[in-house]
């Protein structure tokens, strides 16, 4: 097991510089961008570029943004002030609801929402026309075939006539991946996707997300998570965040360091490395 320190990072290193305007192949960029509200700063001055082949972790405490900030990239939020750029669009001088379509969205806040008594294939083609479960929308045979394909990826295709109450949260977590990913997204937020799973559970769908990064046609990923465990295989970069700053972003192998870790939690921690995964756990 490989021990993670940082080699030749200094303070001012760990923050890529921030380009004025978003290139050909940004998929979401961040320029200064701050959400307040009240007197709360929820996300403080943060630059961030997320190209089209890359697959991001956001890391961090309670408290830190993360969610904010995938609100930022999914198009449901604008910033107090700075600038955002999703999908090649500048929040505030678009229709956000030409863009939230290219999005795929799997959260705590989007499960809580779904019908316990729809069935498990309508949650997941539904998606389809950006709703939550079916009503008078009509589908073919190849939304239902492209449903059984994406369920059939994530673990849960002899699950389609369940209902969604009746599903382990592993299940549900696998059915909302596959929701996710129906409408062929360019973009996909993950927010906490392995919070509540046992360790089969986490392990069973980090392994499909590890399969799903390393697909040429896959979308842009950007993942949300409190612990270096749960970092699948593959995934290209990294953003610490702490109280709503950056404290640090970049390929993985440079910007998570047991020095990042500690700024970020506020402890000494020990990072290891194997088989390519992650695992943190505090000094003694």
């Amino acid at each position: 097991m490989a021990h993670v320190t940082a080699t030749g990072v200094t303070s001012a290193s760990r923050i890529p510089r921030p380009s004025l305007v978003p290139g050909p192949e940004s998929v979401v960029h961040l320029l200064q961008a701050t959400v307040r509200r009240g007197e709360a700063v929820l996300l403080d001055a943060v630059n961030w570029d997320v190209q089209a082949d890359e697959r991001w972790v956001v890391l961090g405490p309670n408290g830190a943004g993360k969610t904010t900030l995938l609100q930022l990239a999914a198009a449901a939020l604008h910033p107090t002030s700075g600038r955002v750029h999703v999908l090649g669009e500048r929040l505030g001088a678009v229709d956000v609801n030409q863009i939230r379509p290219r999005i795929g969205v799997s959260s705590a806040a989007l499960a809580s929402r779904v019908d316990p008594t729809e069935k498990v294939r309508d949650v997941v083609v539904s998606a389809g026309y950006g709703v939550l479960g079916r009503w008078r929308e009509e589908y073919d045979a190849l939304d239902f075939a492209r449903a059984q394909e994406l369920m059939d990826a994530m673990g849960v295709a002899a699950l389609g006539d369940r209902t969604y109450g009746t599903l382990s949260e592993g299940e549900r977590k696998r059915t909302l991946a596959a929701r996710a990913l129906m409408a062929d997204p360019e973009l996909l937020l993950l927010d906490e996707p392995t919070a509540g799973l046992d360790l089969g559970g986490r392990e069973d769908l980090l392994a499909r997300l590890s399969r799903l990064a390393v697909d040429p046609s896959g979308p842009t990923t950007i993942l949300v998570t409190h612990h270096v465990e749960e970092i699948p295989l593959d995934f290209s970069h990294v953003m610490l965040m702490k109280a709503g700053r950056v404290v640090a972003a970049g390929p993985i192998e440079r910007a998570l360091t047991e020095e990042t870790l500690a700024e970020t939690f506020g402890m000494t921690l020990r990072l290891d490395r194997q088989d390519g995964r992650y695992f943190a756990y505090a000094a003694r």
